[in-house]
């Protein structure tokens, strides 16, 4: 069995982001990478948004980008800028030509298209078992669902970020491409966080997508009527849908670093990179990814890699606050557009504020909704520790 320094399970963008980073680093060119998925993705899949100021490292592939975004609840409604933030789009075929145009030059980095069936940690390392072979490599980066327990534990809420989405083309100008629709809830909520975002690309063709923050994930067919009818509130009628996306997002508080080991790290969405409270991934794995490389050229006990910061206080708190009241959602996050600054609201989002700016976004929405939910989850936490030392 041929041992290999570093094997990424999974080559989605949390895997894809890791092994450029590798493959742009000195540091790695003695190092033997594989990448193992049963598909070397390449076409227009998916959608990536992400906030940030100025220019960045993505932008020779971002297809479009927003100054100002519109958010609609109940009887507000506003056009905001987000100045000195941008709002940038990436279509996952620029992205996946970007990384892949880098990783093919690499001699040391191998792709496989194989099914990961197992991994397993060994004295020496990490053994993986595929739909072909077996593998073994001193650390493994997996990014393929299904090596957590979240879904069945209890502790911690989960709801999920889930959508349909239409990319579609009218035949007259319809759309002011200089905005966009960050959340609209002015659609029927039927008790649950419901809202429409939109991406218009240009003044004919935008992006819509319908969608939740709730438990359970609806009909095709609901997601579909629900755009339907949004566009016909919008007056839309004569349009051609030129391609659907849909998906499921997890928003949960849940400790995914404690599933990490020595020499297994779990990343991107299997590994908690996803921003619990908002569903959003692309620029945290951007960050992570970059931190990760560098832990790598100092370290060598991946369960040091991430930590626990009070952000993920935050996100518990909102996220209990959601699942216990999902019918309100609409109303949490329109109060947080109106009552604080936008630039400090996304810094907040982007983890990056201080403790006065803290502050600020916790008295923009209702105290005694909080602090009731701040005590049963103490409670919680309480009963969970008495009945684990029982």
């Amino acid at each position: 069995m041929k041992h290999i320094d570093y094997i990424l399970t999974g080559a989605g963008a949390s895997g894809l982001m890791l092994a450029y980073r590798m493959a742009n680093d000195p540091f790695f060119d003695e190092k033997s990478i594989l990448i193992i998925d049963p598909e070397k993705r390449k076409d227009e899949d998916r959608t990536w948004c992400f906030w940030e100021v100025g220019r960045g490292e993505w932008d020779g592939i971002v297809s479009k980008s927003w100054d100002s975004i519109y958010v609609a609840g109940g009887s507000s409604e506003k056009n905001i800028s987000i100045n000195p933030y941008t709002y940038k789009m990436i279509l996952s075929e620029d992205f996946y030509q970007k990384i892949w145009t880098v990783l093919n030059a690499k001699d040391n980095i191998q792709f496989l298209h194989e099914s990961v069936t197992e991994i397993k940690p060994t004295e020496k390392g990490v053994h993986v078992q595929t739909n072909q072979g077996n593998y073994h490599a001193s650390k493994v980066f997996n990014s393929i669902p299904g090596y957590s327990n979240y879904n069945t534990q209890k502790k911690y809420p989960v709801l999920q970020q889930h959508f349909v989405g239409w990319f579609i083309k009218t035949k007259k100008p319809s759309f002011d491409a200089s905005t966009a629709t960050f959340m609209d809830f002015n659609i029927p909520q039927e008790a649950s966080t419901r809202f429409m975002y939109v991406l218009p690309t240009n003044k004919n063709e935008a992006l819509f997508e319908y969608t939740l923050f709730s438990e359970k994930l609806l009909s095709k067919d609901a997601y579909e009527s629900g755009i339907k009818d949004y566009l016909k509130k919008q007056g839309i009628e004569d349009y051609t849908i030129t391609r659907k996306e849909q998906g499921a997002i997890p928003m949960t508080a849940y400790p995914f670093r404690n599933n990490n080991s020595k020499n297994i790290l779990h990343i991107g969405t299997n590994g908690g990179w996803t921003k619990a409270s908002t569903g959003y991934t692309f620029y945290n794995c951007t960050k992570k990814t970059k931190n990760l490389v560098d832990f790598l050229k100092k370290h060598s006990d991946l369960r040091h890699f991430d930590r626990r910061t009070k952000f993920n206080n935050y996100d518990l708190l909102f996220l209990d606050v959601l699942a216990q009241n999902n019918a309100q959602g609409g109303e949490l996050f329109s109060m947080l557009f109106n009552k604080t600054k936008v630039k400090t609201l996304l810094k907040f989002l982007d983890e990056s504020t201080n403790l006065f700016e803290d502050i600020s976004i916790m008295l923009a929405v209702p105290p005694r909704l909080f602090t009731q939910t701040l005590m049963k989850r103490i409670l919680s936490f309480s009963r969970f520790k008495t009945k684990r030392h029982e």
